[in-house]
């Protein structure tokens, strides 16, 4: 009984350490840009990236893509890269050239995500989400559904400042 539960231990031990290098490794997803050509988030190592998912059918999408325009304008010339990975599949990505003119979307736009790179990355199960990276390219903070400007600001200015303060929630869900 003994021998039983120092095995056990040592099993939940190592479950935890797996658990928490997982949680600390470099987030990679492997898309398309919107000429077609491969793109890898692991090319933004050394960056604040800031990736959003996103489809043109999705109604809360189309109300927060002005908001993550005109704060991508504003931090960008700060180092920040803003991403926008599209969940439109074959039947809805011609949709995507007139929702990128209709809200003047500047930053990158990666095609092809999907559910399952949702889950790899730990995000909701529907869109919006937006994933926050540091420079390691390690997500520091997740909003699952809408997010809003005061969320986006306060990850942001905790990531470029001072990060001896408290971080911002890691998790913020805003779903109905």
């Amino acid at each position: 009984m003994l021998r039983f539960r120092g095995v056990f231990i040592l099993m939940v031990g190592l479950a935890l350490a797996l658990s928490a290098a997982k949680k600390d490794a470099p987030a990679d997803l492997t898309l398309s840009d919107m000429a077609g050509k491969k793109v890898h988030l692991k090319d933004f190592r050394g960056k604040i990236v800031v990736l959003n998912f996103w489809a043109t059918w999705c109604g809360p999408c189309r109300e927060e893509m002005p908001m993550f325009v005109a704060v991508e304008k504003a931090w960008a010339p700060k180092g920040v890269v803003f991403i926008g990975a599209s969940l439109d599949d074959k039947k809805t990505r011609g949709a995507i050239p007139e929702f990128l003119k209709k809200y003047e979307v500047d930053f990158p736009v990666w095609t092809g995500a999907t559910a399952d790179d949702l889950a790899h990355l730990g995000m909701g199960e529907a869109v919006p989400d937006t994933a926050f990276l540091n420079e390691d390219g390690v997500i520091f903070a997740r909003v699952q559904g809408e997010i809003k400007q005061a969320e986006l600001e306060e990850r942001l200015e905790w990531i470029t400042g001072d990060r001896s303060r408290p971080a911002p929630k890691a998790l913020v869900r805003n779903l109905p």
